[in-house]
């Protein structure tokens, strides 16, 4: 099996969560593989400054102010993209949100944040770049930016309800794998697991964690956010015929 990004050269993908983290490595890798990514982001100045970045590399990087918790920014922010660059062929789906509460004495508004960018933020996404790919007959490729988490729950505490925000990415995307063998369409659709990785997920969202469990963290290999970069863009790269449904990536010798 070839591993190649030749196909998508020239094409129009589309990061959500691309100012920082692994969404910022994804976009900066797609853009060196020579596509034109629209990076999705409430702070957009931080994928502007990214852009500059980048300038002269095969590819670009455009900015669009999207807050993925709301329909209408999603909505317009594809609409601009359809109308300014052209058709989507690429959508990741990286925006994701920790915050900082539990189940047991939980706010409901915190609850309904994570559950809003975690889950229908990244629906109302796919749906948006399936209508695109179906009206274009492009047999296009949705990347879900899962996480360990999404398969087992871990023994952390006040993860509340982010673990069940990535089982519902882990059942979403058999269930879109299975819609889009129905509809009788072309389109991949590949789900990244991470473990460990560097990101600022925990200090942006104000995450507190607990002493014993930093003394573990501390102790264990971590990713770096490139490393998913080159994960999603393995998947990307496979052949036409070739869906990679699960991709579970863990760093050398993890011990959480």
């Amino acid at each position: 099996m070839v591993i190649s990004m030749d196909r998508w050269r020239g094409k129009v993908a589309i990061v959500t969560g691309a100012s920082s983290g692994i969404g910022a490595s994804i976009a900066e890798k797609l853009v060196i593989e020579g596509l034109q990514v629209a990076g999705f982001a409430r702070r957009s100045e931080r994928v502007e400054k990214l852009a500059k970045k980048l300038q002269g590399k095969k590819g670009k990087l455009v900015a669009v102010k999207v807050d993925i918790t709301k329909e209408e920014d999603i909505i317009k922010g594809f609409k601009w993209v359809l109308d300014n660059l052209g058709p989507v062929h690429i959508l990741v789906n990286n925006a994701g949100i920790l915050q900082p509460t539990n189940l047991t004495e939980g706010e409901t508004k915190m609850w309904k944040k994570i559950l809003d960018t975690n889950v229908l933020g990244l629906c109302i996404a796919t749906r948006e770049a399936v209508k695109i790919m179906k009206a274009g007959k492009i047999d296009g490729h949705i990347v879900h930016i899962n996480s360990v988490t999404g398969h087992s729950v871990p023994k952390i505490p006040n993860l509340n309800v982010y673990p069940a925000s990535k089982h519902a990415v882990t059942a979403l995307t058999e269930s879109l794998r299975q819609e889009l063998n129905q509809l009788g369409l072309k389109i991949k659709i590949t789900s990244v697991s991470p473990g460990a990785v560097e990101t600022e997920i925990v200090q942006a969202n104000g995450f507190e964690i607990p002493p014993e469990v930093e003394v573990l963290r501390k102790g264990t290999p971590m990713m770096k956010s490139e490393d998913i970069a080159d994960s999603v863009l393995y998947a990307l790269g496979t052949p036409p015929h070739v869906q990679v449904h699960e991709l579970t990536v863990k760093p050398v010798g993890e011990k959480i």
